[in-house]
């Protein structure tokens, strides 16, 4: 007898049809992930592409024609502040780039600014060897950094010397032979700020500090004790590592802004060097003869810098061996000679160079006595400087003493200290600081309204001769610095974020550029994406919507 199934049809039905539904359900999700996969996958490769411009956009604006006005690379959010680099008729479409830099002055890791990172206003490991002072102030010169220690210090030196020989807290080849693995200490100098993690007694914690992203910013996991990573101590000031200290890249050019040498007034032949100054300023300007006299008499009424019989330096070893080597030449040319004096100006040049100019500031204000020869007859005669102290004369003479002329041939001068951008730390360790100098120029650091360029003060503080003429100190002591301190590096780090005007991802590279040759050059770039965004999209755009 049959039994009807009760409806066990339609149930299979309806099986089947959720089973498709929901097929396909799962089909239409995994596409739709798979869409925003892609999509997200090219706007990282977008925001990626934009980080890179960055770096192109950064390396464009230190190469300038003479010609032009000097662009401010500080914080100029006109040029560096989320520049367009892809329109698009929504905010989520819209793709920029931002130049960001921290606030060097900015304990509490608060502000950014957007522009470029002077890598001369860092201190440069490699350059300390070169400024010829001896272990202990060498070593001075480190101690100021956060946590610095004098066995590290002096593993640092004698790590970037040439030498095997172990300074007094030091670290050579014996200890590293220890390590697990072992190896050799390099003695010769450090490629990159990381390379340090090699020495002995730097752990990256004293390297990184509580900076954990890299962004420059107290960040709210950065100061908050042990709760999250990083490791910091809860005291609301950011801690940003020795890598905000130091640097291995720091060099400027020796050049005049149109490429062409300065002259060097520590020429060793005092016949060139009045003859190169005759004609590019003309004798009447009195510049041939006051130079050259200097060298020939120093100076009576400028104080000596040094003990007696040691102010005959440059304050550079290679420059002062090259001017000894050229002046035993010089000498044994004219011992060779018929004997009959050599003048210019009426200045007897026979026997050379007495002295040597220690500073560009020597120039200024000084006198020198000089027999002038006149026919059959000579007499002393006082010549005084074509340069006056006065704070109205400086801001007009410093520039053109400058751009003009120099106390050495080398093509780049590297290691000195940017005024305008240094952090305390790095200026209290230069041989013959006073603290409260250091203290006055952190203190009179750029300061800028949002969104405003701080060109006005660079502008105005285009030599170190603002300390001079603000009266932060006297003419002797920027005589003794000058050959520590400038006002503009010539390599600079960027430290570009692309990202769109809504929503993510956002894309940050880190890079140095070298713009001391021509054309600049990027020296070291590296990704900083992994390390998160960084910044807030407001920050780096107002006129954004997160």
């Amino acid at each position: 007898m049959d039994h009807p199934r009760g409806g066990t049809a339609l149930v299979v039905v309806l099986v089947v049809i959720v089973l498709l539904s929901l097929a396909a359900y799962t089909f239409t999700e995994l596409m739709l992930a798979e869409t925003e996969a892609t999509e997200r996958y090219g706007r990282g490769a977008l925001t990626q592409a934009f980080a890179d411009s960055g770096v192109e956009l950064a390396a464009a604006w230190p190469f300038q024609a003479p010609e032009q006005d000097p662009v401010d690379l500080y914080h100029n959010p006109e040029i560096f502040r989320a520049a367009l680099l892809q329109d698009h008729a929504v905010e989520r479409g819209r793709g920029r780039v931002s130049l960001v830099a921290p606030v060097e002055s900015d304990s509490t890791g608060t502000q950014i600014r957007f522009g470029l990172i002077d890598e001369s206003a860092r201190l440069n490991p490699n350059a300390l060897i070169g400024f010829g002072l001896d272990d202990d102030l060498t070593r001075e010169m480190l101690m100021y950094l956060p946590d610095m220690t004098e066995d590290v210090a002096d593993a640092i030196l004698d790590w970037v010397d040439t030498d095997d020989d172990t300074r007094e807290y030091g670290a050579e080849t014996d200890v590293y032979l220890t390590f697990t693995p072992p190896y050799e200490a390099k003695n010769g100098p450090l490629e990159s700020v990381d390379e340090l993690l090699l020495i002995a007694g730097v752990t990256p914690e004293l390297l990184y500090g509580e900076d954990a992203n890299r962004n420059g910013l107290l960040d709210p996991n950065e100061n908050d004790g042990e709760a999250t990573p990083p490791l910091d101590n809860a005291d609301g000031v950011l801690n940003p590592g020795w890598a905000a200290f130091l640097t291995v890249h720091s060099r400027e050019s020796n050049l005049r802004p149109d490429g062409t040498p300065k002259i060097n007034i520590n020429q060793p032949l005092l016949t060139v060097l009045y003859d190169e100054l005759a004609e590019e300023f003309g004798e009447d300007s009195g510049i041939p003869h006051f130079i050259t006299a200097y060298r020939l008499n120093g100076s009576t009424n400028l104080p000596p810098l040094y003990p007696e019989g040691s102010d005959n330096t440059t304050g550079d070893i290679e420059t002062d061996e090259a001017l000894q080597n050229a002046a035993q030449s010089l000498a044994k040319s004219l011992g060779g000679g018929t004997g009959s004096a050599v003048t210019r100006g009426g200045m007897d040049i026979t026997v050379g160079p007495s002295y040597d100019f220690i500073s560009l500031y020597d120039l200024i204000g000084a006198e020198i006595e000089v027999d002038i020869i006149k026919g059959a007859t000579s007499s002393t005669e006082t010549l005084v400087s074509p340069w006056g102290s006065a704070s109205g004369e400086l801001a007009e003479s410093l520039p053109f003493i400058f751009e003009n002329f120099t106390i050495r041939d080398a093509e780049f001068i590297e290691g000195r200290i940017n005024v305008n951008q240094a952090r305390l730390e790095c200026l209290l360790g230069l041989p013959d600081m006073p603290p409260d100098l250091a203290e006055a120029i952190v203190a009179a650091a750029p300061q800028f309204v949002e969104g405003q360029p701080t060109s006005d003060v660079l502008s105005y503080r285009n030599t170190t001769g603002w300390l001079l003429i603000d009266g932060l100190t006297d003419l002797t002591t920027m005589r003794l610095l000058d050959r520590y301190l400038t006002v503009r590096g010539g390599v600079y780090r960027v430290n570009a974020v692309g990202h769109f005007d809504r929503g993510g991802p956002v894309a940050r590279v880190e890079a140095i550029i070298d713009s001391t040759i021509t054309p600049p050059r990027v020296v070291f770039q590296r990704d900083l994406t992994h390390l998160g965004p960084g910044y807030r999209i407001d920050q780096l755009s107002p006129s954004s919507v997160e």
